[in-house]
């Protein structure tokens, strides 16, 4: 008898199937001492089981596992439907649901294929379960009926056997989960104990057990002591099954606001084409901090972001949000790379440098120079494919995390000529709980060398594909630019001193120009722009204001000067002298806009080419 009871590997002992003798006279039971001790190992092992998961799915599995065969034959739990918020009193339960079944096909369906059970998809996928196939047809909660009185009565369970005198309650409980059919074939002599699921605010669901008729499994039907058993595991398991729901709503909450904080769309620029991919960790995971950026800046030029909050919590992604920002008003100062790690890693510590370390990769392609600039603070390298296939790991001075503060950070230029591409990507890319950080960039390498590549989004596929299957321990984010450059005759650039014929002679350079690129059509309001944006410029400036012009999709212009006071309209008078020119140029170009620089500002416009 005792070898018939030795679990499986993984599996809770099971529980004796004696009947428990009656009570002795002193009003002690006569239970022998060593079935007392089986019951409450099993008791201890289950319920250790039933709380070892987070995930809905495998909770309800764990559930499932500790009850069949040790305890029933079969078991079925059905949910609410739609799983409700345990956050909020959920009121009355509408539908059930069954989420899970072990050892019996009843009122399963298999999984959902299309019509009304896409719904059902949609929940289970919400909190994790999309893994259980025992989905089957909702079910109505009638008020007044036999399954509503089993759901919200707090007497305990009774067990009862289908076919005999006082299951007829149970027997209806049945009809209403399974129909007529499903009842039918349970069969009479069937045992079946139905428990309420309570989570800590509101019932969530119910679990049915299942001990066939003794004759077919020579197994007795559910006593007493089975019922008491049976009662706290399913209390153990609404508990469970409450706080997997609200675990996976947290994880939704966190996952929203990392995603809210990392940008919609990248910026096009000319001269480079951007594409990014994220991927969250798997629900097992908690949210990280990966992020991606890219930030436009003067003479065409993109800085490129990726960076990591070193955890995975709720506080990761509130300070990566804050980190990005940071980066994003750097960038936007165009400071060198090393500059922006420099003053990342303040902010980093003033955010609290025990808690809060980052890895960063920042880079700075100019597509007129075909040059890109990079400086790593302790980032796991980028990538740079060459036009012929060649695909090489940036080693950077890696430096250390953002935050530990002290380090002096180093730029690295390095030719980017058209036809090249940059993968900056996380560490989830590339380490996995199977394969160490080394092996996964080696492999990536050669995957970027091999492949054909010819958008962005065919270099972010491709690097995807060094995942293994399985889980991932860890978010990713990637970055890919792929270089195209802008030709040299298509860039004009002065550098005019501030003098007060300057203006004049940036109109001739102007005019020289579009007509030598065949844009006689832009010349008179060109003219206009160039001379309000010079004389404004040339007004504030103490050294050489810079004028660039660039033939794109569009026409764009730049006039820059070392005076960082931000030109911006203002209502004028009909006796003002001053304050026009920024409305001349507001009407007459595309877009327009100024931004500070270190060392100034840059004042441009842009036209659409005729």
């Amino acid at each position: 008898m005792r070898d018939q009871l030795k679990p499986e590997a993984g599996q809770p002992p099971a529980v004796p199937n004696r009947r428990r003798p009656p009570d002795t006279a002193d009003g002690r039971t006569g239970d022998d001492p060593g079935q007392v001790a089986e019951r409450l190992s099993y008791l201890d092992s289950a319920t250790r089981r039933i709380n070892s998961a987070l995930d809905l799915a495998a909770t309800l599995r764990n559930i499932c596992r500790v009850l069949v065969p040790a305890l029933a034959d079969a078991a079925v739990v059905h949910l609410r439907d739609p799983l409700p918020n345990v956050e909020r009193e959920p009121g009355f339960p509408d539908e059930l649901r069954i989420h899970h079944s072990h050892g019996t096909r009843l009122g399963r369906r298999g999984r959902p294929s299309g019509g009304a059970d896409h719904r059902n998809s949609r929940y289970a996928t919400r909190y994790g379960s999309r893994s259980t196939a025992d989905t089957g047809p909702a079910t109505p909660v009638t008020r007044g009926g036999a399954l509503a009185h089993a759901l919200l009565s707090r007497r305990p369970a009774e067990p009862a056997v289908l076919g005999t005198p006082g299951a007829e309650r149970t027997a209806g409980l049945l009809r209403e989960l399974y129909g007529a059919r499903g009842l039918a074939r349970l069969g009479p002599g069937t045992s079946v104990l139905a428990l309420p699921l309570r989570g800590r605010k509101a019932v969530l669901g119910m679990l049915v057990l299942i001990r066939r008729p003794s004759e077919k499994t020579g197994r007795p039907t559910f006593d007493a002591t089975d019922t008491a058993t049976a009662a706290h595991l399913a209390t153990q398991a609404g508990l469970a099954i409450d706080t997997a729901l609200r675990y996976a709503r947290e994880w939704e909450i966190a996952n929203e606001l990392q995603r809210s904080m990392l940008p919609l769309r990248l910026p096009q620029p000319h001269g480079v084409r951007l594409a990014q991919r994220y991927l969250p960790g798997e629900r097992g995971a908690q949210v990280g901090g990966d992020w991606y950026d890219a930030v436009p800046l003067p003479g065409n030029r993109v800085a490129l972001i990726v960076g990591n909050v070193m955890g995975h919590s709720l506080t990761s992604a509130a300070i990566m949000g804050q980190l990005r920002t940071s980066a994003q008003t750097l960038a936007a100062l165009d400071l060198p790379p090393h500059e922006v790690l420099y003053h990342l890693d303040e902010q980093a510590q003033r955010l609290g440098r025990e808690q809060h370390l980052a890895t960063c990769v920042y880079a700075v392609y100019d597509p007129i120079a075909n040059r890109v600039v990079l400086a790593n603070a302790g980032h796991v390298p980028p990538v740079l494919v060459q036009p012929d296939g060649t695909a090489e790991l940036l080693e950077l001075d890696a430096g250390a995390p953002i935050g530990v503060g002290g380090v002096d950070f180093a730029s690295v230029e390095l030719p980017a000529p058209p036809g090249s591409s940059l993968l900056l990507f996380t560490d989830g890319l590339v380490e996995t709980r199977s394969r160490p950080i080394s092996d996964g960039l080696e492999l990536l390498r050669a995957r970027l060398a091999s492949a054909q590549r010819h958008t962005p989004e065919q270099l972010c596929q491709e690097a995807l594909r060094i995942l293994p299957p399985g889980d991932r321990g860890d978010d990713i984010a990637l970055l890919a630019a792929c270089f195209e450059g802008i030709p040299a005759g298509d860039v004009a650039h002065w550098y005019l001193q501030p003098r007060n014929e300057t203006p004049g002679r940036a109109r001739r350079l102007a005019a020289h120009t579009l007509r030598r690129w065949g844009l006689d059509e832009l010349c008179e309001a060109t003219e206009l722009m160039v001379s309000e944006l010079v004389t404004n410029a040339v007004q504030h400036a103490t050294r050489p204001v810079t004028l660039s012009l660039v033939r794109t999709t569009r026409l764009r212009c730049e006039v820059g000067d070392d005076s960082p006071l931000l030109p911006r309209p203002r209502r004028i008078g009909p006796e003002d002298e001053r304050g026009r020119g920024l409305q001349i140029v507001a009407r007459c170009a595309e877009r327009w806009g100024a931004t500070r620089l270190g060392t100034g500002k840059v004042v441009w416009f842009e036209q659409r080419l005729p």
